[in-house]
């Protein structure tokens, strides 16, 4: 680990999160951090809880003179989304991540940075290691699997945490309070195909779509970025509308909460229309940057002849089920909010498309800040996947978070945030799922806020973490840690 990054100010903060970037924490298995997090709490001597799903729970007691303050829980998850680029090598499950810096950011080489969440993390461990800031009783809560399931909030019985006010450090703009976010819903569609042989007088071709920005399914879902499983499939579409293409693989995107990067498919045409077929593509593929030039400058599609035929191809009737209804299927902003300026309420992410061996899978995430708004859109992507024989599940249903604009600690925030910076917050709602709604049902009269520094890029190798917001962002946690109202 460079020492530049535990060089950065504040010392206290960028030295817990240079620490916890070392240790392996990819959604799923996160065993490793947790027994790091246990460690750190029980090498401070503070009560360490680890409950039944693996969130890890710290006590610390107030400072002197702040025992009559209300309890606060301050709340981060520990796992990490792993993403890397296609020409990284990097093995997520055993290296820390190799971290520098670049200006005003700090960046990760080829990979996902983890700042999503890791920088909340580190904020609590250094404020659970200080002996010299200011803070009432605090309960530190470290969830699991935030990023692919939000399992750990959902786990967490009630009766565990005695707080009034809960501080969710998981909001990426440090000029953002946020008071509400979305909820979601994993849909799946699967079904099986019967392989045919390969055509006689059949050319090989490998489709590539690479170079998109990615990003996060939620936050950065209005950004007009390109989603590589929708790009490959107007390709696929047109080649076998066109010129008979026949698919043998697919394996487009990722992550669910990842818009896809990247697409790669294996397909077979008559040799007669080689010429031809090369030529359309290329006009198709000149559209699609052209549309896409100023979201997505890096863009690569790739139309490349391959040196072996493969052994087989899908059933020509499930493909074209399959290419419309990936077609018909929506992605992006379905809906924005009638009662919030600029707020995405429902939208979906086609996150992963994978055509292999006589089975069909594609993986969706579909968002809203309004249950029956979410509902609706999947019912309408789960008609557009039944109609060609897929089954389709809905699974890992989460509830949003209902603003509540007249909240105590809103307004304790909002007084210093004007104090420190001469303006005022931006009070918002985001269309990300932030666990606050989750722990809500089990903590109904919990005050809930959320804020954080500024990262951008999550979810995708590009995220960053500015160094001059989490220097602003480090004075507002001391400050608010010292108004907490009485009890």
């Amino acid at each position: 680990m460079s020492n530049e990054i535990r060089n950065l100010e504040p010392k206290a903060l960028w030295n817990k999160f240079a620490d916890l970037n070392a240790v392996p924490r990819p959604s799923k298995k996160e065993e490793r951090v947790i027994a790091f997090m246990k460690d750190f709490g029980k090498s401070l001597g503070l009560e360490t809880i680890e409950d039944e799903v693996g969130n890890v729970i710290i006590k610390k007691p107030a400072t002197a003179g702040m025992e009559n303050r209300k309890t606060v829980v301050m709340q981060s998850h520990l796992d990490m989304v792993h993403q890397k680029n296609a020409d990284t090598v990097f093995d997520f499950d055993i290296q820390g991540i190799e971290m520098y810096v670049d200006g005003d950011w700090v960046r990760a080489k080829g990979t996902t940075l983890g700042a999503d969440n890791g920088l909340g993390v580190a904020t609590i461990m250094a404020i659970l290691e200080s002996k010299d800031i200011p803070h009432p009783a605090i309960e530190a809560l470290f969830t699991i699997d935030e990023e692919t399931g939000m399992t750990g909030a959902m786990g967490l019985k009630g009766g565990l945490l005695n707080g009034e006010i809960l501080l969710n450090l998981d909001t990426e703009e440090d000029d953002e309070i946020d008071i509400g976010c979305a909820g979601g819903v994993d849909v799946t569609a699967e079904r099986g195909y019967e392989e045919e042989d390969v055509p006689e007088n059949s050319l090989a071709y490998n489709i590539t779509v690479k170079g998109l920005n990615g990003g996060h399914s939620g936050m950065d879902i209005d950004k007009g970025l390109g989603n590589a499983n929708k790009i490959m499939n107007r390709l696929l579409f047109d080649g076998f509308e066109n010129w008979g293409l026949q698919v043998a693989e697919i394996n487009g995107g990722s992550l669910r909460n990842a818009i896809p990067r990247e697409s790669f498919a294996k397909v077979i045409i008559s040799d007669i229309f080689d010429g031809a077929f090369q030529l359309d593509m290329q006009e198709i593929i000149a559209d699609i940057k052209a549309e896409f030039k100023t979201t997505e400058p890096n863009l690569q599609i790739l139309i490349e002849k391959a040196n072996a035929l493969p052994a087989k191809v899908m059933d020509l009737g499930v493909q074209e089920g399959l290419l419309r209804a990936l077609y018909a299927a929506h992605n992006g902003v379905y809906r924005m909010s009638a009662d919030m300026a600029n707020l995405v309420e429902t939208s979906n992410n086609i996150a992963r498309v994978i055509v292999k061996e006589g089975k069909v899978y594609v993986g969706c995430l579909t968002r809203s800040s309004v249950e029956t708004s979410k509902f609706d859109l999947a019912n309408a992507l789960r008609s557009a996947f039944e109609l060609t024989g897929c089954e389709v599940t809905f699974s890992g249903s989460y509830p949003g978070w209902t603003p509540n604009v007249n909240s105590p600690i809103l307004e304790v925030l909002k007084d210093i945030y004007v104090k420190q910076n001469g303006t005022e917050p931006h009070v918002v709602a985001c269309h990300a799922g932030l666990e606050c709604g989750i722990l809500g049902t089990n903590y109904p009269d919990m005050d809930m806020i959320s804020f954080g520094p500024t990262i951008k890029g999550a979810h995708s190798p590009d995220e960053r973490a500015s160094i001059s917001s989490a220097q602003k962002y480090w004075k507002f946690v001391l400050e608010i840690l010292q108004n907490i109202p009485v009890k």
